[in-house]
């Protein structure tokens, strides 16, 4: 550093000073945005899964029937109790009372048709 003045000398030991503070603040930067697609990854598998599964829900109305869903129903958020394509066709023999949500159509997602209200069921209706 000879032959550099006072204020030059200065300048440097403020530049190699800043320099690693950038680099930090780069790598901190770097991290959020990673930890931000970690998260977004995590929840997009969550969905996925829950897309693939069904919910059952207990009726609303003291007469009402319990009320099949698609796992990612927004009708309600618990992801709670999710069930397998066979459980959810086990969950239908079951309870041949069974009612379907209209709002996510939990029939399409398992291969079979729209089946009627409870009432207009006929005894041994394999649905």
């Amino acid at each position: 550093m000879i032959g550099l003045s006072i204020s030059e000398r200065l300048e440097k030991q403020r530049t190699l000073r800043d320099w690693p503070r950038w680099q930090l603040d780069q790598a901190d930067r770097t991290i959020r945005q990673l930890e931000a697609e970690e998260r977004e990854e995590k929840r997009r598998r969550e969905v996925a899964h829950a897309e693939l599964r069904w919910k059952v829900l207990p009726s609303r109305a003291a007469e009402g029937h319990p009320m099949l869903h698609r796992g990612g129903c927004h009708i309600d958020h618990r992801q709670t109790g999710l069930l397998s394509r066979e459980e959810a066709f086990v969950t239908m023999r079951q309870f041949p009372e069974l009612e379907f949500c209209d709002i996510c159509q939990p029939w399409g997602s398992l291969g079979i048709d729209k089946p009627p209200p409870p009432g207009n069921r006929v005894r041994g209706d394999d649905t």
